[in-house]
């Protein structure tokens, strides 16, 4: 984890979803608010994106999922993330997920989910207040 610099996420879309809109967008957003992003691209393994994020130093992981297998990628990138002693990396997502799902996904140890409506200014805003040396 770098005390200074920007902060750095991995915006990913895991699985086999093929809709990346939605994910560009938050790039873009999150690159507009100062952030190095790094964007994996479409169909990315759970093994990937945890591979990229420790290489990247990323201070947080992004998912957006919308092919209704959150709860089984979100369990697997942070079970990967404590393997790899590397569980500070903050993961948090955005997608389709039924609102029931949210607090389970919590008690697992995603930091945040953004459901649509989300405005990019909310998830920036959160970010900041919540990753990176500020928030340590």
């Amino acid at each position: 984890m770098g005390v200074s610099g920007p902060i750095r996420v991995v915006v990913a879309k895991p699985g086999l979803d093929g809709h990346d809109r939605g994910a560009k967008v938050i790039a873009r957003a999150l690159r507009d608010a100062g952030m190095e992003v790094i964007y994996t691209g479409l169909h990315q393994t759970p093994e990937q994106i945890v591979d990229t994020a420790i290489q990247e130093d990323a201070d947080a992981i992004g998912l957006s999922i919308l092919s209704g297998a959150h709860n089984t990628l979100f369990a697997r990138v942070l079970e990967l993330l404590a393997e790899r002693d590397a569980a500070d990396i903050k993961v948090f997502g955005g997608g389709i997920i039924p609102e029931d799902d949210i607090p389970a996904l919590k008690e697992q140890g995603v930091a945040e989910i953004f459901t649509p409506g989300a405005t990019t200014n909310e998830i920036v805003t959160w970010i900041r207040d919540h990753v990176g040396p500020v928030a340590a």
